[in-house]
């Protein structure tokens, strides 16, 4: 290795924290993978206990008389005390069945079901859940609000699991495990299996153990009246993550936010790229919003809340600029490439061998959370980083693997194209992200499902997920339309 020059050392170094920084997303999901086990001794289970508080359910619905219908007499059968509970079917001036059905519903359950109709819609979630709380938090009666989902199955334990965490006054909110449910899965819902583990029950539980939760799922929150009086008696509009600003706004007055892994409530998620997309793009617009709205809050710790921690910043910002993370990578390790491509060699296996480690360990850790998914979406969990990322990790592992397979396809091995394979794997990242845009052109058109699903496979559901963050800055800065969206649910959920 020749000796480099004081200003060849100072650029390498700067390249080398480039690739450092690039690489904190890999950090954070084995630090959150370590810290997982914790949770078997710091949560909340010591303070909960059987509490059966009178809770008004919510449902927003807008063209929702496909599930609807299940969806209210499911609640009616879970094991909670009957009059304790009633469901307000909040009718966003639905134009199909959803009426019909919701009345006839009321009527067959008077006093247990309520209709309210709202006859101008279109505004929104946040909006429609308002009109209900107006209702519901004007009557006494109401002690805690469930804010769920048309489409979403409760298991029929799930509900007292969550409301036992109310037992204690300081908690504010409880969410759900929201488990992708589809009878008819395909490759992408079983990928969304996987993530939906990842994301809730590995993350959240760490979320626990660090006493602050980022987001309560939407189709499954669990309020008590104080809470809800506490942040206005409103859900917060003007944001397209109205459930992680309440989250936040619940924390920052206050009151605890806990996660509940054995309360159980599947859901039917999207089965095209294209229109998990638009859910995402949603999701993740309304994050780049809060992070602005929340600017003086990342990394300052509190003594009321955990929400300014350096672990919940990390977390947060390694999902909101993954991207920007990976681009960092890239370029950093392309730059030693030309600079010094002996060191560039060397961190680029060391980097994947790093990912490689915490990828099996956490996915191996995954697929015991929930046996369920992990037996119907094995595959998706073996290939979840892509194929592209599982050779790299190959070759990082055993070095000498990549000439010899290059031997055996007769390909060259020289160094002008040991070069090129060597821009094409420092640059993977990015290129995979270009692959997922790809997929999602080429679906629509004939036999273009096919051809999407096998570039996922190739690129990496993690780079579809990075794809989409792209697009929620581009959308955000050109200001472009946020109306709310709503995926389309047709009553897949599997009881």
């Amino acid at each position: 290795m020749p000796e480099l020059t004081w200003l060849e050392t100072v650029v390498v170094i700067v390249l080398l924290l480039c690739v450092l920084i690039g690489t904190l997303p890999v950090v954070n999901t084995g630090l959150q993978f370590l810290a997982l086990p914790l949770h078997a001794f710091r949560n909340h289970y010591d303070k909960a206990a059987p509490y059966h508080p009178r809770i008004a359910v919510l449902i927003p619905a807008w063209n929702e008389g496909r599930v609807i219908g299940p969806a209210i007499e499911r609640l009616l059968q879970l094991e909670y005390p009957a009059d304790r509970l009633r469901v307000f079917v909040i009718d966003d001036a639905s134009t199909d069945d959803t009426p019909d059905v919701v009345a006839s519903k009321a009527a067959a359950h008077p006093g247990r079901v309520v209709h309210l109709r709202r006859e101008q819609g279109g505004q929104g979630k946040a909006h429609t859940l308002n009109h209900g709380l107006d209702i519901v938090l004007a009557d006494e009666w109401t002690e805690s609000v469930l804010i769920m989902d048309a489409d979403v199955i409760f298991a029929r334990d799930s509900l007292r699991k969550l409301s036992r965490h109310l037992a204690d006054d300081k908690v504010g909110a409880v969410t759900a495990y929201i488990a992708e449910g589809s009878r008819d899965r395909n490759y992408l819902t079983r990928f969304i299996a996987i993530e939906y583990v990842i994301g809730q029950l590995s993350a959240r539980r760490t979320q626990n153990v660090g006493g602050a939760i980022a987001c309560l799922a939407g189709g499954a929150q669990l309020h008590s009246r104080a809470n809800l009086e506490a942040i206005g008696g409103r859900i917060p509009t003007g944001t397209l993550a109205e459930d992680t600003m309440t989250t936040f706004e619940g924390q920052l007055h206050g009151r605890r936010m806990v996660f509940e892994p054995h309360a159980v409530v599947l859901a039917e998620e999207p089965r095209t790229i294209d229109a998990l997309w638009k859910q995402r793009l949603r999701w993740a617009r309304g994050n780049v919003q809060l992070t602005s709205i929340y600017k003086r809050l990342w990394f300052r710790p509190s003594t009321e809340h955990n929400l300014g921690s350096f672990a919940f910043g990390l977390a947060w910002f390694t999902i909101l600029l993954l991207p920007a993370f990976m681009l960092l990578a890239a370029v950093g390790l392309l730059a030693l490439l030309l600079l010094h491509s002996d060191i560039a060699e060397f961190v680029f296996r060391f980097m994947w061998i790093a990912a490689a480690c915490i990828y099996i360990f956490s996915m191996l850790y995954s697929v015991q959370l929930d046996p369920r998914i992990g037996r119907q979406s094995w595959r998706e969990a073996i290939m979840f980083p892509g194929l592209g990322a599982l050779i790299l990790m190959a070759f990082a592992l055993f070095p000498w693997l990549f000439e010899s397979t290059l031997r055996a396809l007769g390909l060259p091995v020289t160094d002008h194209s040991l070069l090129i394979w060597a821009v094409v794997f420092y640059l993977w990242g990015p290129i995979s992200m270009l692959g997922i845009w790809l997929a999602r052109a080429v679906e629509p058109l004939p036999g273009g499902r096919f051809f999407a699903g096998l570039l996922l496979y190739v690129c990496g559901y993690g780079s579809l997920l990075c794809a989409i963050t792209v697009d929620s800055y581009i959308k955000e800065w050109r200001r472009a339309d946020a109306a709310w969206i709503k995926t389309e649910k047709i009553g897949r959920v599997d009881s």
